[in-house]
């Protein structure tokens, strides 16, 4: 599925325009102290990401209340929380680890992601995400249920449209694992 888009920067601005659209939403929310929300992005250092869009995804959009300074981080498809590959690796990385998807294979292999690195993120997949807040409000809205030992091939094959819409409608509804009390807490 989707190996190309791995390659396709118009892919790759799609999300970074998604993430522009996800912090513009949450600095209008502002703080719950009712302080002003300032731009204090923080570095990341992505793997899977095409050299000419690098510049791009070596940061996280995030914000600073003036007041308590607290931080707030809005959501993103870009970054599956804190891990250094990009979202897009991690779900299809994942889904070719999981047997399921010839086509994600390919992916996985373009990315060279160590085969330890895909062992974590599939025990992810099993045994953490179907514990988190956001799958257990999402899962009775598929029918008939999502094998969840098949994760995210399972999800992918649930969203409708071509490779495209598919991946970013999936990144989409990851979105909020990647702040606050849903936030992954694994680092690669």
């Amino acid at each position: 599925m989707c190996h190309a888009l791995l390659q396709d920067p118009s892919f790759f601005r799609l999300l970074l325009g998604i993430d522009e659209e996800l912090a513009a939403t949450a600095r209008a929310s502002g703080c719950a102290c009712g302080g002003v929300l300032h731009r204090a992005d923080y570095p990341r250092k992505p793997r899977a990401c095409p050299a000419e869009l690098r510049a791009d995804f070596e940061s996280r959009l995030s914000f600073c209340c003036n007041r308590c300074r607290r931080r707030t981080t809005s959501m993103s498809v870009r970054f599956l929380g804190r891990r250094v590959y990009l979202g897009l690796a991690v779900v299809l990385g994942s889904a070719r680890h999981a047997g399921q998807n010839p086509a994600a294979a390919r992916a996985s292999a373009a990315l060279a992601v160590p085969v330890r690195t895909l062992a974590r993120w599939r025990a992810w997949w099993r045994e953490q995400f179907p514990r988190t807040p956001l799958w257990q409000a999402a899962c009775a809205r598929f029918m008939p249920p999502v094998a969840t030992d098949r994760f995210p091939a399972s999800l992918l094959e649930r969203f409708a449209g071509g490779a495209e819409e598919v991946l970013m409608r999936l990144l989409v509804f990851l979105s909020p694992v990647t702040v606050g009390a849903n936030a992954l807490r694994e680092g690669r």
